[in-house]
């Protein structure tokens, strides 16, 4: 995994658009492999069975190792491919989409596509959930009341994320620390509470931050 992370599609939305009355409805999903992709994409064509185009696109692994998309009957490169365009470019890892397009009757032509399928994946996106996810290492800190608002500060300017704190006669702190950052992070705490406080690094995880609340993978 990259060391300052990369995004992934947490929770799917939707977005419709409206180009010349065809209706353009975007439709995201989490995905990790293939199969869940083309399952995901099924679900999604039985529901719309009387649309004209169920476009498709989905990319899959931390470097975008797995990509595919499908025009779905629109004129060759006008619709899935500008589709996964937006998420590369968006730089979003594990993420499947359909478009689904009612049409109004009146042709768009090739700019005119590509244009609304991009447009009706950003409208799709903007109702999602979007994480950074990351690298990190559970890290154990014990220390006694006089150490704890230093530790809190240091904590803080990092950006780190809590787990739990236990409050007994001393104080433990379960974090989360970005890999990255573990041997800066700990060399602070240490000048900064004169080697008092104890410092025992856990295990590796994926992690995420939503809503001040830490998700493990």
């Amino acid at each position: 995994m990259n060391e300052n992370g990369y995004k992934t599609l947490y929770q799917g939305g939707t977005g419709e658009i409206e180009e010349k009355k065809s209706r353009f409805i975007a439709t995201l999903a989490p995905v990790s492999s293939e199969d869940e992709a083309n399952a995901f994409f099924g679900r999604i064509k039985k529901e719309y069975w009387d649309a004209r185009h169920n476009c498709t696109a989905f990319t899959i692994g931390e470097k975008h190792e797995n990509t595919r998309c499908s025009d779905d009957g629109e004129p060759s490169g006008t619709a899935g491919r500008p589709m996964l365009d937006v998420l590369l470019r968006e730089d979003i890892h594990n993420a499947a989409v359909v478009v689904t397009r009612y049409f109004g009757g009146t042709l768009l032509g090739t700019g005119g596509l590509v244009r609304a399928y991009q447009k009706s994946v950003q409208a799709g996106l903007a109702n999602s959930v979007i994480l950074k996810r990351r690298r990190g290492r559970r890290l154990i800190i014990d220390t006694d009341y006089t150490g704890l608002g230093k530790i809190q500060y240091l904590l803080a300017c990092a950006d780190i994320p809590v787990l739990d704190t236990q409050y007994t006669d001393h104080v433990r702190i379960h974090a989360m620390v970005p890999a990255e950052q573990l041997a800066t992070l700990q060399n602070d705490i240490t000048q900064g509470t004169s080697g008092q406080a104890v410092l025992t690094p856990g295990e590796e995880a994926a992690y995420a931050v939503l809503d001040g609340e830490v998700l493990i993978f």
